[in-house]
């Protein structure tokens, strides 16, 4: 189902009842859609999600990414009772769904070649709480909460949590998430630079699409080469940082963004990027 809106010019796509999708200004806003379950992970709503994310990442309309979750709860991570069901019944899956759905989503997610922001409207927990962690930015509800809640049943970190997580507030603190599993709110996660910008409840996702909307009218193109470039160095040396530097700087460098901002800036005026 898809639907427009000829006042706002925002195109509503229903690609499954699980997830909406949303484009606007150059932004597509990706909804999970299960708020009477704290849009928990199901099987359907995973494969959808990473369907959603890699059309985006193709899509040349598309600029930036926001993701997001309906009702009052970004994401409460995976659907345990979906889980239990499929282990009592002896089906293997849920054992294997962090090779078939999270890696890859978390995968999509570092390696979008254009800005994703997370709008965390409220509970992030367990793999919900890793997607934003993935997320290039993370605008956060004043009501918002993170919760590392792996430990509490039994399993360990997964959705890349122990890869961004501590990239994000160090090893100690981490670790303190992880083990205690206390959760973390929207004031004390700014605190440790956890997030950029923590909004009141009602602003998040305004707050969100207008960033996403900013970094939508720049340079595209460079933004997915300085993504590629932090990701490398980020696992790497220094020589293989220096490496990727030197092939991404020259391959933003033969854009046509990169000859417009240049003129823009000699010619004391905005630039008008393209993505291109």
């Amino acid at each position: 189902m898809q639907g427009d809106d000829l006042v706002t010019g925002r195109k509503v796509q229903s690609v499954s009842t699980v997830l909406t999708v949303e484009d606007r200004d150059g932004v597509r806003t990706l909804t999970l859609n299960r708020p009477d379950s704290f849009n928990s992970l199901t099987v359907e709503l995973k494969e959808t999600l990473l369907a959603a994310l890699l059309a985006a990442g193709e899509d040349p309309a598309v600029r930036s990414v926001v993701l997001t979750g309906a009702g009052k709860a970004f994401c409460g991570g995976q659907d345990l009772k979906e889980h239990l069901a499929l282990l009592a019944a002896g089906d293997p899956s849920p054992l294997s769904t962090v090779e078939k759905h999270y890696n890859p989503i978390v995968t999509a997610i570092t390696t979008l070649p254009k800005p994703i922001i997370a709008a965390v409207n409220g509970m992030a927990a367990g793999a919900g709480a890793s997607f934003a962690y993935a997320c290039d930015l993370r605008i956060v509800s004043s009501s918002a909460k993170f919760l590392m809640a792996f430990a509490g049943i039994g399993l360990t970190a997964d959705s890349g949590s122990a890869w961004t997580l501590p990239r994000l507030v160090g090893y100690g603190r981490a670790m303190e998430m992880m083990l205690l599993g206390a959760p973390v709110t929207a004031d004390e996660a700014l605190a440790l630079g956890m997030v950029n910008q923590v909004v009141p409840p009602e602003q998040v996702t305004q707050v969100a699409h207008d960033l996403a909307a900013r970094l939508a009218a720049g340079p595209t193109t460079a933004y997915a080469k300085i993504k590629e470039a932090l990701l490398a160095s980020a696992g790497g040396t220094l020589a293989e940082g220096l490496a990727v530097e030197g092939r991404t700087q020259a391959e933003a460098g033969a854009t046509i963004d990169h000859r417009e901002g240049v003129a823009a800036f000699v010619e004391k005026r905005p630039p008008r990027f393209t993505g291109r």
